[in-house]
């Protein structure tokens, strides 16, 4: 582990975060949560370490990852996230028991059969992804297991709608909620959660689980941010009342939210060369790569700068301190990025500049949803 060599009034600030408990659950984590899905695509082996170590350091407790990762999903390496992290807690002994371990089993395989055969996803699919996960984290237990997406046909990841015409489904509800049961029972998962919901979703999953004695849901993971809060649209009542806990991704829009494209937009001269959105045409055509959405990211980024705020800043600091909010998943390519969006927790927003923020919205409203 790296010493507290840096800032270290600025670090044990960070380390008396509050934690807050997720869910029902005992679950105590840090408000700010490391994303690791650049792991293996954007980001090597021994640079992902480095950020891990960092981490620790800097107070964050909570890792999150998924079966399917590094982003964008491809055959090659699908799981090799878990791989990453699996062989740091092998290299740093005790730091398995320092983080709350997060990770997810994919959704239907639609247009990735490299995730499983079939397009449903049956109890007996959620065992073997679950242990394979184990098996690559090189761990016995997971804290959190979520389902990635919905076995439902549901809008997501850019769809806007919902078509009953497309509506299908080869594995109940209460079906998944049974293996999830199973592994519980066994010991190799302690809570479980959902992501990329809805509502209807989160109501239905809880309505069974009373029923029938089966795990309750404790989180959901949805794309929060300025240019998405969708959440905030019937989904933010549901999971007050229901005690479930967002865990927000996706809370700089992939970039956008950072001032990065402002002068340049996500393909022009000069744009980042690296950058996940401009290099890898499947993220760009989603959701975060509309020009709608970066007409909007313009307007808060300058409405950042207007404030003597970073783009990045306001953006953190919006998702951080939203009363929705259990804890922001921050996605990261470098120390240096770990840090600066670290130190945006000491940031608070002016009444002033939220309402501001909600008056871009009302014109704009949610572009990339």
């Amino acid at each position: 582990m790296q010493p507290c060599d840096v800032n270290c009034e600025f670090e044990q600030s960070i380390l008396m975060m509050n934690k807050l408990k997720l869910g029902q659950s005992d679950l105590q984590v840090t408000p700010i949560c490391l994303g690791t899905m650049t792991f293996g695509e954007q980001v090597a082996e021994k640079e992902a370490h480095q950020i891990l170590d960092r981490s620790l350091v800097l107070g964050v407790n909570f890792l999150d990852t998924a079966e399917m990762y590094s982003v964008p999903a491809k055959a090659e390496t699908f799981g090799s996230t878990e791989t990453i992290l699996g062989n740091w807690f092998a290299s740093h002994p005790g730091a398995r028991q320092q983080v709350v371990l997060a990770t997810k089993v994919a959704g239907p395989s639609r247009g990735m059969p490299w995730v499983r055969e079939g397009t449903g996803l049956t109890a007996q699919d959620i065992l073997n992804s679950c242990h394979a996960s184990l098996n690559r984290l090189q761990t016995d237990v997971i804290d959190l297991y979520q389902i990635h997406w919905p076995e439902r046909h549901v809008p997501a990841f850019g769809t806007m709608y919902f078509d009953p015409s497309k509506d299908k489904t080869e594995t109940s509800i209460h079906e998944q909620l049974e293996a999830m049961a199973q592994l519980v029972k066994a010991g190799k998962v302690r809570y479980i959660g959902l992501s990329n919901e809805t509502p209807y979703g989160i109501h239905e999953f809880m309505r069974l689980s009373e029923q029938h004695g089966l795990p309750r849901v404790m989180t959901v993971q949805n794309p929060y941010c300025l240019t998405n809060r969708t959440f905030d649209n019937a989904m933010d009542e549901t999971c007050h009342r229901l005690n479930v806990s967002l865990l927000a991704y996706s809370p700089l829009a992939f970039g956008a939210l950072t001032g990065k494209y402002d002068q340049t937009g996500f393909e022009g001269e000069g744009a980042p060369a690296n950058a996940r959105i401009g290099k890898y045409e499947s993220v760009r055509k989603q959701r975060w790569g509309r020009d709608s959405s970066l007409i909007a990211a313009k307007l808060y980024n300058q409405l950042a700068r207007d404030n003597g705020l970073t783009p990045t800043q306001m953006a953190l600091a919006f998702c951080y301190k939203r009363w929705t909010v259990a804890s922001t998943i921050m996605g990261v390519t470098s120390v240096a990025q770990l840090e600066e969006n670290v130190q945006a927790w000491d940031t608070t927003l002016s009444t002033d500049v939220l309402a501001a923020i909600d008056a871009i919205r009302l014109v704009h409203r949610d572009p990339a949803t």
